[in-house]
């Protein structure tokens, strides 16, 4: 309970940083091969947008992609449990939990989380899982710079503009057709996983 807390206090900066410098972090094939999971529902991307409830500014952009596999990107971030391994900021195993766990990770009384899905078909999804593991560990406050990239170069998302800024880029991303919004704030987080949070140093 203390170290929730600790990281409570200590989340404002984290975000406001999108973490720290790139740290390359490469888990074993053996560890990726094990926590490797794909979801039931049809191919999917879902981006995070992490938004100040004090002032509306965007602190940190997330991009989750449900294909073969469903993988987070989380470009410069700080989320880090033991059951989810990482190779250079892509997150594999997100499970249901793992998810729920990233969302309430973020969700805060001074942030709140703006999620937004779109259903993709298999060749986007296919492009966007293989660009997210090929893109390599993204420096601090470029989070909205590596995902915009991405996308862009993804057919059907040539509408997405390239930039720094959390808010620009959740702001292209709702303008695409069939994306679906909700907001997740601190009161509704899931935080039925029971998870204790490792931040990075």
């Amino acid at each position: 309970m203390i170290l929730r807390w600790l990281i409570v206090l200590s989340l404002p900066l984290l975000l406001a940083a999108c973490g720290g410098p790139a740290e390359p972090v490469w888990a074993p094939d053996s560890v990726v091969k094990q926590a490797r999971y794909a979801h039931a529902g049809p191919p999917r991307v879902t981006l995070f947008t992490v938004i100040s409830t004090r002032n509306g500014s965007g602190g940190h952009s997330g991009l989750m992609v449900s294909g073969a596999e469903r993988v987070m990107f989380d470009p410069a971030g700080s989320f880090k449990v033991p059951f989810v391994p990482e190779r250079n900021d892509v997150l594999f195993g997100m499970t249901d939990r793992a998810l729920a766990a990233y969302v309430d990770y973020h969700a805060r009384p001074a942030w709140e989380v703006r999620v937004q899905e779109l259903d993709v078909s298999p060749s986007q999804v296919a492009a966007l899982l293989a660009a997210v593991k090929a893109y390599g560990a993204v420096p601090k406050a470029q989070c909205s710079l590596a995902i915009s990239r991405i996308l862009s170069r993804v057919e059907g998302f040539e509408g997405v503009g390239v930039g720094y800024f959390p808010n620009a880029l959740a702001g292209d991303f709702a303008a695409l057709q069939g994306v679906r919004e909700s907001l997740v704030t601190d009161a509704t987080a899931d935080t039925s996983h029971n998870v204790i949070f490792e931040p990075r140093p």
